[in-house]
């Protein structure tokens, strides 16, 4: 298997199968993966996943991040599992037998999540 450099990973191979979703979307949620695995690739769970992938989000994009996930086509949990497991197809990540899609439905609501924040 060819050796993939996350820094320029243009994730092309894997927004060609799968085009609901931008690559800024997936390079946003492999940030998240390679914080929480570090350099062990410990086994994440979907609530540390989401929990993170807000909190990055909200540093990164603030009030815009509502906006910003819409036009990147993630507008809820649901959709951060489905690029989780595009990325395990694309050979990003690993999963175990216990990984689930139905892991990310019990998530948070979008619009609580990024706009109470400020107020909007």
């Amino acid at each position: 298997m060819e050796e993939i450099d996350f820094e320029s990973d243009s994730f092309s191979d894997i927004t060609a199968k799968d085009d609901r979703y931008d690559a800024r979307a997936y390079a946003l949620l492999m940030d998240v993966v390679n914080y929480l695995s570090g350099d062990k690739h410990l086994h994440m769970d979907a609530a540390a996943i989401m929990d993170e992938f807000k909190e990055r989000t909200l540093d990164q994009y603030g009030p815009l991040s509502y906006t910003v996930l819409r036009e990147w086509g993630v507008h809820s949990c649901e959709d951060i599992g489905e690029m989780m497991f595009n990325l395990t197809e694309g050979n990003r990540v690993r999963k175990d037998e216990n990984d689930t899609a139905e892991a990310f439905t019990c998530g948070y609501d979008f619009k609580e999540a990024f706009l109470d924040p400020y107020g909007i």
